[in-house]
């Protein structure tokens, strides 16, 4: 640190009065005291600024934008991560694993679809019968009991196959409709809250599970679908 110093010489004989230290210290110190707030500014203004903004001004200052899009992709990595996490501990729940081939879990990057499908071995419905029979309605129930703790949003949707239905009056629409809407009310009575219930909807055979093969029972089924993006949004 740098002192100011001075002196005064006396005439004569005497020698020169003690140096005597200035008070200049003090301006070094509100400098860096200057200096300090100046940067506790700067960081609460940046804290402040959303990743648009930042992306936004390192354009405009000819920087690389490249730490926006690591944190996007961070953030899309670890939701891809979570979900596949809650897929893997769906597959592996007991009560869903003993109905074996009935059940089919998959996963996309914003949601997970949970299809209960009706096999011709262990048929979930009567024959153009909007309700479930009761192997329907166990499983149904089961899967209830699965996801009934989860706070996510979900989507209901029944489906049929091909067969166009025998009943006058009465399509696919209808019957896949009432199937999805007699699964809603047994999830409901298994835990799952009316209000994550997004949508109840009818597809009748317009999404096969099996392409090439739309008439078969797998096609009669009952989808619940976990909307994981809107939970997090």
């Amino acid at each position: 640190m740098a002192y100011a110093y001075t002196s005064r010489r006396l005439t004569g004989r005497i020698p020169a009065a003690p140096a005597r230290k200035m008070g200049t210290w003090k301006l070094a110190y509100a400098d860096f005291l200057t200096a300090l707030c100046a940067f506790f500014l700067v960081m609460w203004i940046v804290h402040g600024v959303t990743a648009e903004d930042k992306a936004e001004l390192a354009r405009q200052f000819g920087g690389e934008t490249d730490f926006v899009q690591t944190t996007d992709q961070m953030a899309a990595d670890q939701m891809t991560s979570e979900i596949s996490e809650l897929a893997a501990r769906l597959r592996a729940d007991p009560g869903l694993l003993s109905f074996g081939a009935s059940v089919k879990i998959s996963s996309e990057p914003t949601l997970i679809r949970i299809d209960l499908t009706d096999m011709a071995t262990r048929p979930l419905f009567e024959s153009g019968d909007g309700s479930l029979n009761q192997t329907g309605q166990d499983l149904i129930e089961t899967a209830g009991w699965a996801i009934s703790s989860l706070d996510i949003p979900l989507m209901i949707e029944g489906h049929t196959d091909s067969n166009p239905s025998l009943t006058p009056g009465y399509s696919n629409w209808e019957l896949s409709a009432d199937r999805a809407n007699s699964a809603r009310r047994i999830l409901q009575d298994a835990g799952v809250s009316p209000a994550r219930i997004r949508a109840v909807s009818g597809l009748a055979d317009t999404r096969p599970l099996l392409q090439q093969s739309p008439s078969l029972p797998a096609n009669r089924r009952i989808s619940i679908v976990l909307m994981i993006h809107e939970s997090g949004a």
